[in-house]
């Protein structure tokens, strides 16, 4: 067997855990970035949940293609299993993308997208509920405001604009909403 190719989009991009031989630039359609997950592990509690990202269904999400040996594969998995599948909340599965320079093209990457029948499944909120959960979401590996800082900063130093998640931001800083950016999940 050869070469496979994993996408991340959240956290993943920047902290993936695992050895790749290659993180390129890469274009996921008919999914996008969104805040429409309930953390109660890492970024929040059952009693007052945070948010963390999902893939949802419609449009598209640019992100990196990690490229693993095969011979990782087994490790790889049961790494990203440990890490995404917690709760069930997303779904493993082999989507096409677009690998974004290099001489890749289209590949086929695992992919972890939300379940929108799952019970963690938030949907779409509007940009004051957000700003809400937000502010007060807190978990294991600490603030929902250091996750949404840690994830907008790092998506402008891969050159990849998330328009809601900087509106988002702004609107901490006028809050003056705190959060250390430990770089967690």
């Amino acid at each position: 067997m050869s070469d496979f190719w994993v996408f991340g989009y959240g956290s993943l991009m920047w902290r993936p855990g695992f050895d790749h031989l290659d993180a390129l630039p890469a274009r996921l359609a008919g999914a996008h970035r969104a805040l429409c997950v309930w953390s109660w592990h890492h970024r929040g509690t059952r009693e007052k949940p945070g948010l963390v990202l999902g893939l949802d269904r419609g449009g598209a999400c640019k992100g990196v293609a990690f490229r693993v040996r095969n011979r990782d594969r087994k490790a790889t998995i049961a790494y990203l299993r440990e890490r995404e599948l917690i709760s069930n909340v997303y779904r493993e599965g082999w989507r096409p993308v677009t690998v974004i320079g290099g001489d890749s093209g289209s590949v086929v990457a695992l992919t972890y997208v939300v379940d929108r029948g799952h019970e963690q499944y938030a949907g779409s909120l509007p940009q004051e509920r957000l700003l809400e959960i937000v502010r007060v979401g807190e978990g294991r590996s600490g603030t929902n405001v250091e996750y949404v800082r840690n994830t907008a900063r790092h998506l402008r130093q891969l050159g990849i604009r998330d328009p809601v998640l900087e509106k988002l931001v702004e609107a901490l800083g006028r809050s003056g909403a705190s959060g250390r950016e430990r770089g967690h999940r």
